[in-house]
């Protein structure tokens, strides 16, 4: 059996009177992943598609293939021709197998080869096709905590997420074999998902961690949705792409939460880290004595015995926040002096290479031992600088000590 690719001038609104049958594809949506041809028959009154009819294609019919979708006629449980072109297709019971492979080219005709007796084994001819396009919206979530340990914290720490993740068949004919059921006339991709999920989130596990070794801190993996999808073709390119035919088109985490024990210690070091500022820290005393005194004030059984408890609490503790106040103060003075220091030795640094500069432009070098100078004696070997004197007239130099007259030209110096 072969396929013929039709004249467009020759196929119309009149297909139905110039062929047989015309198969078309079963309805095919975002998610589906693999379906029949149905066959719109010329003997129709309703000239519409029809389920139920027998498994027969005729010579001389169209096959109908559109954009972003891989056509393949079996017989026999045999994948006897396919195309990967877009248009109208006449079969040809007495021809070869045409293979019209579009953009796959020749790697498809090789797994062709391979998997031409690997399909289903009905006992007649059927139409099939397989979607091209970006298969999206194949949801993912872990029910058990991914490990994630970063770097900023220094600690392992615990995470849930959950998103959606697209995939894109690179090879219909080995998605075919390997990866559509036995048997099977329409595929969702929800109804084959339960062992590639397991194997996607087995894959996220190991993204995660190169990740980590990365230095990713876990707070910005959510946004790392490129990066993430790079990972995980890394780890399953081998499993789905060489195995099964189909790749990781892209990921998107939609949330990210973490354990109990992983808020504690990301609040636990967060706090740490505002409070290691002296600033932060003294405005953090201030409010606690400014609570303290309005929750005073608001006492039911009456503010004057309030404060007379915060006095002797003050007298009690008030040496505590004293000191502490007192030290808080103290860090912010040293901060400001240490930032002044600095801000002062970096102009003493750009004041000194400029003085180098400026005086680097008087510089000369004896010509007798080659010592560099300042002066107008040499300070190695004594020698005299040898001045020199260039006439504005004619340009003439005269090296040593300047002349009354320009030698080349006659004109006074002055």
């Amino acid at each position: 059996m072969g396929i013929i690719k039709a004249i467009a001038s020759a196929v119309g609104g009149s297909l139905a009177d110039q062929w047989l049958e015309v198969i078309e594809p079963d309805d095919m949506g975002d998610n589906t992943v693999f379906t029949s041809g149905r066959k719109v028959r010329r003997d129709d009154k309703r000239n519409s598609n029809i389920k139920g009819t027998e498994n027969t294609v005729s010579n001389g019919s169209v096959i109908h293939v559109y954009p972003n979708q891989f056509m393949m006629v079996v017989d026999g449980g045999k994948v006897v021709d396919f195309t990967a072109e877009e248009g109208y297709y006449t079969v040809n019971n007495s021809s070869l197998p045409s293979l019209f492979t579009g953009k796959f080219g020749d790697t498809l005709k090789e797994t062709f080869n391979r998997v031409k007796y690997g399909g289903v084994t009905p006992t007649a001819q059927k139409v099939f096709y397989i979607n091209l396009q970006e298969i999206k919206g194949i949801k993912f979530g872990t029910k058990n905590p991914l490990n994630y340990f970063d770097n900023f914290y220094n600690s392992e720490l615990f995470l849930r997420t959950h998103g959606n993740y697209s995939i894109k068949i690179t090879d219909p004919l080995k998605f075919y074999a390997e990866a559509v059921p036995r048997n099977a006339d329409k595929v969702e991709i929800d109804d084959i998902n339960e062992q590639y999920l397991s194997e996607f989130l087995e894959a996220l596990q190991s993204a995660m961690n190169k990740m980590s070794v990365d230095g990713i801190r876990i707070s910005h993996v959510a946004s790392k949705g490129t990066e993430l999808s790079k990972y995980m073709a890394d780890v399953l390119d081998k499993s789905w792409n060489d195995m099964r035919g189909f790749i990781i088109q892209a990921v998107g985490i939609a949330s990210i939460s973490y354990d109990d024990e992983s808020k504690e210690l990301i609040n636990m070091r967060n706090k740490g880290a505002m409070l290691g500022d002296p600033s932060v820290r003294e405005g953090y005393v201030q409010g606690s004595i400014a609570r303290g005194l309005e929750a005073a004030g608001s006492n039911e059984a009456g503010s004057a015995a309030t404060f007379m408890g915060m006095g002797m609490g003050m007298q009690a503790g008030g040496g505590f926040m004293g000191t502490a106040s007192q030290s808080n103060v103290e860090q912010m003075r040293m901060k400001e002096q240490q930032a002044q220091q600095a801000q002062q030795a970096q102009q003493a640094q750009n004041t000194g290479a400029g003085a180098q500069a400026s005086a680097g432009t008087g510089d000369w070098k004896c010509g007798n031992c080659g010592t560099l100078n300042t002066g107008k004696f040499c300070i190695e070997c004594g020698a005299r600088k040898i001045e020199s004197w260039k006439c504005g007239n004619c340009g003439h130099e005269v090296k040593g000590a300047k002349p009354r007259f320009c030698p080349e030209c006659g004109t006074p110096s002055n």
